[in-house]
């Protein structure tokens, strides 16, 4: 049952059998195997694609639903205690900002549990690619995933002080007519995304013209730092560069929002023991942080 699982959610023998580390042949002989007990045909193969019969779909629901209550009833005779992989994706500068300080908690509290991080800025495909849970910022679109909220990120508007000695120090938002940003491209919509600002008029967006545009988090940091425009990012990103003088804020007064954090897990399945342990343990993580320095 857990072969079958893997097998659709990666949509892909040789993806399955390596998550469970058995030979490619091994999956292929373990799904004829299941099928011939069944008397039923699963899977619907062809050379770049695996996926389930109106049969295979019903099974895969109820392995799901069995599954869990087998993790539930082996987690109970351990003593509540969960084993086994757990699949997480969350960006690196949070991971390593927030997750990794707080990690030996995680690992020391929960023994059996073997951890596997992700890293990465685009969206990734719970399902598909089988992992268990991703920590995300901005306003989630997604309704394929349950959603946890996390406590929200301050951000910052900061520029280098090279910057600010060729263009000016901007003291209002109607200052920034004659600066320019570094624009972060959106892999979602393909365009520049604008900068936001709070004030007494509620939030304003503002596009500047930009010199250089990026889609990476680490590029568009480093850009900021060689002194090509004003960005916007959260800001424990900025914190050493701040600190050293490298970066410089400006608009205190107008702040951007707080970006909003999150956890997603797939909405078709039960959350298990482990999926549980990890969302507390995040949740609590963020909920002790100190985000605002």
């Amino acid at each position: 049952m857990r072969l079958f699982i893997r097998v659709i959610d990666r949509r892909s023998f040789t993806a399955a059998a390596a998550d469970l580390e058995i030979p490619r042949s091994t999956a292929t002989e373990g799904i004829r195997r299941l099928e011939h007990d069944l008397g039923s045909r699963l899977l619907e193969r062809t050379t770049r694609h695996v996926a389930p019969t109106p049969d295979g779909e019903a099974y895969y629901q109820r392995c799901l639903s069995i599954l869990a209550d087998i993790d539930e009833a082996e987690s109970a005779l351990r003593g509540g205690v969960p084993a086994g992989m757990l699949r997480i994706d969350a960006h690196g500068s949070l991971t390593r900002a927030f997750l990794l300080p707080r990690l030996p908690e995680f690992l020391d509290a929960y023994p059996q549990v073997v951890l596997q991080l992700g890293q990465g800025d685009r969206l990734v495909d719970l399902v598909r690619e089988g992992v268990d849970c991703v920590i995300r910022a901005g306003e989630p679109d997604d309704s394929g995933m349950i959603m946890r909220r996390l406590p929200s990120i301050p951000e910052i508007t900061c520029a280098s002080p090279r910057y600010l000695e060729r263009h000016g120090v901007p003291s209002s938002l109607d200052d920034l007519e004659n600066h320019q940003m570094i624009g972060f491209m959106s892999s979602r919509t393909g365009r520049v995304m604008p900068m936001e600002f709070e004030s007494a008029q509620g939030i304003r967006e503002i596009t500047l013209p930009c010199r250089v545009t990026a889609n990476d988090a680490e590029t568009l940091h480093h850009l900021a730092r060689m002194g090509y425009g004003i960005i916007q990012a959260p800001r424990y990103r900025f914190r050493e560069d701040l600190a050293r003088g490298v970066l410089v804020e400006v608009l205190p007064d107008y702040p951007p929002p707080p970006l909003p954090l999150a956890a997603f897990y797939p909405q078709n399945r039960q959350l298990s023991p482990r999926v549980r342990i990890f969302l507390d343990w995040v949740t609590k993580v963020f909920a002790t942080a100190d985000l605002s320095q």
